[in-house]
C-alpha cells in the first residue's frame, strides 16, 4: 500500500489540542504525529487507518486521509455560494423580493441533486422579475462575507504558484467581488440580466452548471500543462459533483450528502484553511489571516 497521511483539522478559533492529536495517534499505526498549526496536525502511515474510530474519538475534529505523494496542488477551483461564502446569493436576493421561501426551497432541492440545476436556476430567476437591480449592491454589502479561511486558502496557494479559479452557478455580480476579496486570479459565473434598472427574470445562456464547472477544471489543467491529479476542487452541493470527482483532491465543504459521499475529503467542522492542511502546508507558510 502506498504511503498515506491522516490529516486532523478543527476550526481555527477552537484549535486542535495536544490531547486530541495524541488520541488520534493511538489509532494510527504510523509515524509520530506532526503539528502543522494551532488547528491542524498530520500522521504519516503505510497502513490503512480506521478513520471511523478516530472520528468517533474526536467528534469535533475533521479526520481525512490523503495520499502522501503529490499533495500540493497546482490549481484550485472552487464553488462560491455556501463554499467560499456562507450564503446562497440568489436566496438573499429573493428575500428582498419577498419570495425567499419559494426560491430557497428550489435551491435546496437543486443542491441535494433532486432537480436539474439549469431548470431550477431559470425557475428561481423568474421569481425575481421586476426587482430593482440596485438590490444586488445591498445583498453584497449586507449579506455576503468570506467563510473562515477562504482568503488564507486562496492567497497561500497563489503564493505557491497555483492558479486559482472561482466557478459559480450563481452570478457574476457577486463572483467578481468575492474573487477579488479572496484573492482569486479568475472568476466565472452566470450573468443575471437586467433592463432599465430592473431584473428581467432571465439569466444569460448558456448557464454555467455542473458540466461547465468540469469543463473549467479541464481547461485550467490544460493551460497549466498538468493533469486533473494536480487539481484541488472544493464545493458543497450536487452541482459541484463532476469537478470534485475529477480533481486529484476533491473536497466536500460543509456539504450536502450527495457530494459528501463521493468526495476524497470532507470538511464538516473546520474552515477552508483545512484544505491547506490537507496539502501539508505548515503555519509559517500560510498567508491571508
Amino acid at each position: 500500500m502506498s504511503a498515506r497521511v491522516v490529516v486532523l483539522t478543527a476550526p481555527r478559533e477552537r484549535g486542535l489540542t495536544d490531547t486530541e492529536i495524541a488520541a488520534a495517534g493511538r489509532h494510527v499505526d504510523g509515524d509520530t504525529p506532526r503539528r502543522l498549526g494551532p488547528a491542524s496536525a498530520e500522521i504519516a502511515t503505510e497502513r490503512s487507518p480506521d478513520t471511523a474510530r478516530i472520528a468517533a474519538a474526536l467528534p469535533a475534529v475533521d479526520v481525512n486521509v490523503v495520499p502522501a505523494e503529490g499533495r500540493r496542488k497546482r490549481i484550485l477551483i472552487a464553488d462560491m455560494d455556501s463554499t467560499m461564502i456562507p450564503v446562497e446569493c440568489i436566496d438573499e436576493i429573493a428575500d428582498f423580493a419577498g419570495v425567499k421561501p419559494q426560491v430557497a426551497a428550489i435551491t435546496e432541492r437543486a443542491m441535494q441533486g433532486e432537480l436539474d440545476f439549469e431548470g431550477a436556476l431559470r425557475a428561481r430567476v423568474k421569481l425575481l422579475e421586476g426587482l430593482e437591480e440596485a438590490v444586488l449592491a445591498r445583498v453584497h454589502a449586507e449579506r455576503v462575507s468570506l467563510n473562515p479561511g477562504a482568503a488564507a486558502l486562496v492567497r497561500t496557494m497563489r503564493a505557491a504558484g497555483a492558479h486559482t479559479l472561482l466557478v459559480s452557478g450563481g452570478f457574476t455580480y457577486f463572483a467578481t467581488r468575492v474573487a477579488a476579496e479572496a484573492g482569486f486570479a479568475e472568476a466565472r459565473a452566470n450573468v443575471l440580466l437586467a433592463r432599465d434598472g430592473r431584473l428581467t427574470g432571465h439569466v444569460a445562456e448558456p448557464i454555467l452548471g455542473r458540466e461547465a464547472k468540469l469543463a473549467a477544471l479541464r481547461e485550467a489543467a490544460a493551460a497549466m500543462g498538468v493533469g486533473p491529479e494536480a487539481v484541488l476542487a472544493v464545493g458543497d452541493g450536487a452541482n459541484d459533483l463532476a469537478m470534485v470527482e475529477a480533481a486529484g483532491l476533491g473536497v466536500a465543504y460543509h456539504p450536502k450528502p450527495a457530494l459528501a459521499e463521493r468526495a476524497d475529503a470532507v470538511i464538516r467542522h473546520s474552515g477552508l484553511d483545512a484544505l491547506l492542511a490537507l496539502q501539508g502546508y505548515a503555519e509559517d507558510e500560510i498567508a491571508g489571516f
